[in-house]
């Protein structure tokens, strides 16, 4: 096989890798730690995909903003010791990614995702030997869909945005691939947004799956 893009980047939660049920434990545990009511698994996947910040504030609520500079740690504290537990690849994750390493593709992480908890994870679930780079929040001043973070990963990748697609499940990785100047935006609906969402956001509805398993004709060709 040979790849139909030069650079494939990936978006990590709701992509390649399942870590909603530990996302969700975390921000219970911050709730708890305030004496809040938990948070359901619904909030919490309705809040992720913009960064830490962005989706902590939204499940601590209006009333408790306040409390976010101190939350933060107190998140971090326990995700830190817990965030391994129940972290798996999606189907077909592992297979798509070592496929395109195998064809010559270069391969990469790209996420709102803490950058050290994404290296850590890509790591434990055995993904280091077909990526090229991780890069996720903290590794700039940016996060998705700023075209500032494109432009950074493409630089360390040695890529160009006309032989690069991306891979993800959220508005925020349409408007990161539109705005970026890539050449080719894929979803996956395993994620937080249905296809629906995504279409109506930008995504080409043809590049709209159900999985990473319905990819490899659009990313590699026999």
């Amino acid at each position: 096989m040979s790849p139909r893009y030069r650079t494939v980047l990936f978006d990590l939660d709701g992509t390649l890798l399942d870590h909603f049920s530990a996302i969700h434990r975390a921000h219970t545990h911050v709730r708890r730690h305030y004496g809040l009511p938990d948070a359901t698994r619904d909030e919490v996947m309705g809040a992720i995909g913009g960064g830490l910040p962005s989706a902590l504030a939204k499940t601590l609520g209006p009333t408790h903003a306040h409390l976010l500079d101190e939350a933060l740690p107190v998140y971090r504290a326990y995700w830190d010791r817990t965030m391994l537990d129940d972290a798996a690849l999606f189907p077909g994750a592992l297979d798509l990614v070592r496929a395109l390493h195998a064809s010559g593709a270069q391969v990469a992480v790209f996420t709102n995702k803490h950058a050290p908890s994404a290296r850590r994870v890509c790591t434990h679930l055995g993904l280091d030997p077909y990526l090229a780079g991780v890069f996720g929040a903290t590794d700039t001043p940016w996060l998705k869909p700023e075209p500032e973070f494109t432009a950074y990963a493409l630089e360390k990748l040695s890529a160009t945005a006309a032989t690069t697609a991306l891979v993800g499940d959220s508005p925020w990785d349409v408007s990161a691939a539109l705005q970026g100047g890539l050449a080719a935006y894929f979803a996956v609906t395993t994620g937080t947004h249905t296809a629906a969402e995504l279409i109506a956001h930008g995504a080409p509805a043809a590049h709209v799956v159900s999985g990473l398993v319905d990819l490899t004709p659009a990313l590699l060709s026999v």
